[in-house]
């Protein structure tokens, strides 16, 4: 003879129990670090090979001579801006 074993789970211990997988989750994917090419597409970033009121790529902290940027995919023009946009010092 064999006994069924009836499990009661009430909807809101199912839904902590869910709510911690995704949290841990979550946590998993914030620890990893970024990639190198982890970065923002142009359009993205509404990038422009014109300066905007005189800022522009050459003066931002996120520029890398002679035409990249830490933060956006591409070729970088030095006269470019996007809305990354932040001055150096």
């Amino acid at each position: 003879m064999s006994r069924d074993k009836t499990v009661n789970t009430s909807r809101r211990t199912l839904l902590a129990g869910g709510v911690a997988v995704l949290a841990a989750g979550a946590a998993a994917l914030a620890a990893q670090p970024a990639r190198a090419d982890d970065k923002l597409g142009q359009d993205v970033v509404q990038y422009q090979k014109t300066p905007n009121d005189g800022n522009k790529c050459s003066i931002c902290v996120n520029f890398v001579a002679p035409n990249a940027c830490k933060i956006v995919s591409g070729d970088i023009s030095l006269e470019g801006w996007c809305v990354a946009f932040a001055p150096k010092g």
